[in-house]
């Protein structure tokens, strides 16, 4: 049986594919509906719809507050330059999940290719010390992505450059 945090996110992401690109709830509404504490709806937009998974969250507290989600818009190649861009020179390893999770999610990278990239970029393969293993982590997340792009400019000479 599913966790709560899991039954929310799904019914959030269901109310996308109703065709909206931006969302907006009530924190109390959605606690009332799931019964459960606002923390707790907090908790999962925090951790669930984050920019590496390819949201943006704002809030308004107060009376007429309200949570507004949106969905990013993806259109690969510039999406996939961003991605590079949001990778920087370091990065944790749930980071780096929840964005091969969204490329997954979004249909950039095949299941396959979503096992490949977690492979390379597991904590138990990359056996270096912090912080290190996070910018080392960052390079090759970086550089399947710009494989995933094959243009000429984010390539080195035999292999791919990112730094």
């Amino acid at each position: 049986m599913p966790n709560l945090a899991d039954v929310i996110e799904n019914f959030i992401k269901e109310m996308f594919q109703e065709g909206k690109n931006i969302l907006e709830i009530q924190r109390n509404e959605l606690a009332s509906k799931f019964r459960c504490a606002p923390s707790q709806i907090n908790y999962v937009l925090t951790t669930r719809f984050t920019v590496e998974r390819g949201y943006i969250v704002e809030s308004r507290r107060g009376g007429g507050g309200y949570i507004r989600i949106k969905k990013l818009k993806i259109r690969n190649d510039e999406f996939l330059r961003e991605l590079i861009e949001l990778v920087g020179d370091s990065i944790s390893s749930s980071k780096a999940g929840g964005l091969v999770q969204f490329m997954l999610e979004e249909g950039i990278i095949s299941n396959r290719e979503a096992e490949l990239f977690k492979a390379a970029i597991n904590r138990k393969n990359l056996e270096i010390p912090l912080p290190e293993r996070d910018r080392l982590r960052a390079r090759l997340l970086k550089a399947m992505i710009a494989a995933l792009l094959g243009h000429e400019e984010e390539k080195g000479d035999d292999n791919y450059d990112v730094r």
